[in-house]
């Protein structure tokens, strides 16, 4: 009789670690929809700051291109990822050398960024 609910507990099994599968699917998608507008905020804030900084400027992209890269290998969803993975090589390929490079650079953030919170807040909701 016992073999009889071997098939069964496999089966329930199965079906148990295919959901927890989903739920962290789920919570990888919640956290990347809460880290990325996170990454992008502070890095507003180190363009602004470093704006006559051009060292600094290329140090505050290149630390959050790193970051969003992270998020991005996390998301589960696969627009948060592609999203991510997008500003992540732009930002990774903004090359600041002198104050008018860090003033294309703000400018670029700026664009970059909004479009990328618009992709990230469609994605999200």
């Amino acid at each position: 009789m016992r073999l009889r609910f071997v098939p069964l507990a496999l089966f329930a099994s199965a079906l148990f670690l295919a959901g927890c599968g989903e739920i962290n699917q789920t919570i990888d998608k919640a956290q990347a929809c809460l880290e990325a507008p996170k990454i992008v905020t502070q890095l507003v804030a180190d363009v602004t700051k470093f704006a006559n900084d051009p060292q600094g400027m290329s140090k505050a992209l290149d630390d959050a291109a790193a970051k969003l890269g992270e998020t991005a290998d996390k998301a589960a969803n696969t627009t948060v990822k592609e999203a991510t993975d997008d500003l992540a090589k732009t930002l990774g390929g903004l090359n600041v050398t002198d104050v008018n490079g860090a003033v294309d650079a703000a400018q670029k953030v700026t664009t970059e960024t909004a479009a990328y919170l618009d992709q990230i807040r469609k994605a999200c909701s």
